[in-house]
């Protein structure tokens, strides 16, 4: 019942949050009247919403995450809980890009697209929370991983729990961390030039000719 993106108010939500590079993104889709249950009550509301679909590394659906907005796509929807997940999601993710030897994980779904603007050709995934974020199961032939640190103690937590577990199959883990609370405070207040200047430097350095440089090229050509 969701329809893609492209010209959808899911679109111009998040364009109000600066991210207008949508490469990649099959796994969100657009509902315009998604239903919303009033929390303690039996009353039942129907808004705009972001769909996301959870997979697991076959790309089996196993959930599914809600986004509700505001009737303009202008901002979130004026309810108590604006997302809501439902289904297996420990280990499993919303992915971004296809999966190869080099891959960065977060909790958001807002805050992993910020990223994907600045390095839109290293495949992404959202984990949703801090809690499945450091659960997070590991592709077959992951190298490295690339922890998209939220700036608060959950996601510190989070971080050190994903180090361990990669470190303990032989992948290298580096983290990137905001200039703010998250990757998407730093695109909106900052602009993307200084989150390109940002993330450049934490990145390994063959990974910056792979996943930037070429992106600028692309860009000047274009």
């Amino acid at each position: 019942m969701s329809s893609p993106l492209k010209g959808s108010l899911a679109a111009t939500y998040l364009r109000s949050r600066s991210i207008t590079d949508l490469r990649d993104t099959g796994a969100l889709k657009f509902h315009p009247n998604c239903y919303y249950r009033v929390q303690g009550e039996d009353l039942t509301e129907t808004w705009p919403a972001i769909i996301a679909a959870v997979t697991d590394l076959e790309g089996k659906v196993t959930g599914v995450h809600r986004t509700w907005l505001a009737r303009d796509g202008g901002s979130k929807a004026p309810v108590d809980t604006q997302r809501k997940a439902m289904g297996d999601l420990l280990g499993h993710a919303v992915r971004f890009g296809v999966a190869k030897e080099v891959m960065a994980a977060g909790e958001g779904i807002e805050t992993v697209l910020s990223l994907r603007q600045a390095l839109p050709r290293m495949q992404m995934v959202a984990a949703l929370s801090a809690g499945h974020l450091a659960a997070l199961l590991f592709p077959a032939n992951l190298r490295r991983l690339y922890i998209v640190r939220d700036n608060d103690p959950a996601g510190n937590g989070a971080r050190d729990s994903l180090v361990a577990r990669a470190h303990e199959v032989g992948i290298e883990a580096i983290t990137l961390s905001p200039m703010l609370g998250d990757f998407n405070d730093d695109l909106v207040t900052r602009g993307l030039d200084a989150l390109r200047a940002h993330i450049r430097v934490q990145l390994a350095p063959e990974d910056v000719s792979r996943f930037m440089t070429q992106d600028h090229v692309t860009r000047r050509s274009g």
